[in-house]
């Protein structure tokens, strides 16, 4: 991660091609190496951290965007289905969702007018992301999973806020120095929340 920011800081990108596939493919080890059979909630949290692995690589390129949104997009619907193998859709307590719903209503108004033609996908995206921030919170706070999935979640949900103001707001290096040490972080917490789910690892 320091090797990463750092290349990005001095503009060496070798470094920081090698850093961010190096630091993504951490977190998707990490998140095999706690996989069992059988275990429908580490399944679906796997597959989201190889979409979002892939995320990472296609964002190295400022012509795959695009694809990038969208396997992140992929990725945050793996984590719901992930959240709502661990606790139904029908336990989630509402009270967890009003923090959410005005985040990213913030952030959608405070992005809208900077959208163009991208907001139909980057509102999709919101949605999801909501959502999938929604489920993490919901199910610590039901006892369902530990409290590191709900970290990991809401860490990833502000590294997009980090991501967006770099894309559509203000180009800086902050935007990254900050974002992508809270990203990697969310992402290792919720590799280690792969098996501690009922019957898994703890």
């Amino acid at each position: 991660m320091v090797s990463l920011v750092r290349a990005i800081r001095v503009g060496d990108r070798a470094l920081e091609v090698v850093s961010k596939a190096a630091a993504s493919g951490c977190f998707v080890a990490l998140g095999l190496a706690r996989l069992q059979a059988g275990d429908a909630f580490g399944t679906w949290l796997a597959a989201g951290l190889l979409l979002c692995a892939a995320g990472d690589l296609c964002l190295l390129d400022d012509r795959g965007f695009s694809a990038g949104l969208t396997a992140f997009l992929l990725g945050h619907l793996a984590y719901l289905g992930a959240f709502r193998s661990a606790l139904p859709l029908s336990s989630w307590p509402i009270a967890a969702l009003a923090p959410v719903l005005a985040a990213s209503g913030l952030a959608a108004a405070w992005l809208w007018k900077r959208l163009g033609r991208r907001r139909v996908p980057v509102l999709a995206y919101v949605v999801a992301i909501s959502l999938m921030a929604w489920g993490g919170l919901a199910t610590a706070a039901a006892g369902a999973l530990p409290i590191r999935a709900a970290i990991g979640a809401v860490l990833f949900y502000l590294s997009d806020l980090a991501v967006a103001r770099q894309r559509f707001v203000r180009p800086a290096f902050i935007n990254r120095a900050l974002g992508l040490p809270v990203y990697y972080l969310g992402q290792l917490l919720l590799a280690l929340s792969i098996g501690s789910s009922p019957g898994g690892l703890p």
